[in-house]
């Protein structure tokens, strides 16, 4: 799967505090948890394929925790598995919503929980897959602590961030969270914008938040895998598949969400390729401004390939599944045998 990109780069935007998390449950050691199987990786590193291939030897269906699959229409751009491919095998949280609604990180911890649950009742095996380190993370460990968002207060910090620019406004969250600064950097407006709005609203740094994250006592035996390949392997397939998507209509794609209001999707309108369409579509389109775009949209996919192994060495429970040591089938054969054994 592709371009679950900008929840990561907005991982601090308007979570309501509103939603309640279901109650911990203790379970006696001597209780075996269900398994569930997650899988991740940088983009276009085989996580759809290698998923389908173990769904058919496990008997799985197929969750999704890419942040903008979900949406309706934004299907070449999130390397998308047509319908009728999804036919053979279940999938969830794939096209629920319509691009003028909102969807994000407290939305995928419930859907996704829902979802397992529904899926082990029917004697299938999860196989949760996608990039989106954010959302799988919240999934395992609970969403994050923070307050709503405050209109006025965004607003104000939005204005100083066209004035002033990024780099400003990042120097001023290093002087008052430096924590947190170091996390992130001064490419990630939006982070930065939400940093010091919930500093605003609350007087607190948003570390401090970071450290309450809610560390889910499991009720699953998540069995998490990170598939990956050299970069020096990888990138030129992340170009190619750039440069399949505008052959294969991303453009046309992108015209036709924004008549239904992409523009106004503050997350989706920022998805890799999508932003970069996006400002394309509104510039004079000369074969300077298309050269322009091309290199972007490439630029783009490759960082957010390089901040995925960044986000998921961190992530001390899935292990590192090296794509070219091994084929597709073999791996799927080893994910498969961990599932069975729970070695």
């Amino acid at each position: 799967m592709y371009a679950g990109s900008t929840i990561e780069d907005k991982e601090l935007q308007s979570f309501s505090s509103q939603f309640t998390l279901p109650e911990k449950k203790k379970i006696p050691s001597k209780e075996k948890k269900p398994r569930v199987i997650v899988l991740s990786g940088p983009t276009a590193v085989g996580k759809t394929k290698l998923s389908l291939l173990i769904a058919h030897a496990l008997g799985g269906e197929i969750i999704s925790a890419d942040s903008m699959q979900v949406y309706r229409g934004m299907d070449i751009g999130t390397a998308k598995l047509l319908a009728v491919d999804r036919e053979s095998v279940p999938h969830y949280l794939i096209d629920i919503k319509d691009i003028s609604e909102t969807f994000n990180v407290v939305d995928f911890y419930f859907e996704a929980h829902k979802v397992i649950q529904q899926v082990l009742a029917l004697g299938a095996v999860p196989i949760v897959v996608g990039g989106t380190g954010f959302y799988l993370r919240a999934l395992i460990y609970g969403p994050p602590n923070g307050p709503p968002s405050i209109s006025d207060v965004r607003a104000r910090f939005e204005l100083e961030m066209q004035e002033k620019g990024s780099e400003a406004l990042y120097e001023k969250l290093k002087k008052i969270d430096p924590d947190y600064a170091l996390t992130i950097t001064a490419n990630d407006k939006q982070k930065i914008v939400r940093a010091l709005e919930i500093i605003t609203v609350t007087d607190r740094k948003v570390s401090h938040f970071s450290k309450q994250t809610s560390e889910e006592m499991q009720s699953y035996d998540f069995r998490c895998w990170f598939l990956y390949k050299s970069k020096d392997h990888l990138y030129p397939i992340i170009e190619k598949r750039c440069e399949h998507m505008i052959a294969s209509g991303l453009l046309e794609e992108v015209k036709e969400l924004e008549k239904r209001g992409l523009s106004k999707n503050t997350t989706a309108s920022q998805a890799i390729g999508y932003r970069q369409c996006l400002d394309f579509l509104t510039s004079s389109q000369s074969e300077g401004e298309w050269q322009k775009f091309l290199t972007a949209f490439k630029q783009a996919s490759r960082r957010y390939a390089k901040r995925q192994f960044t986000w998921f060495r961190k992530e001390p429970l899935f292990r590192w599944l090296d794509m070219e040591a091994n084929s597709f089938e073999k791996a799927s054969e080893m994910i498969s045998q961990d599932y069975e054994t729970g070695f």
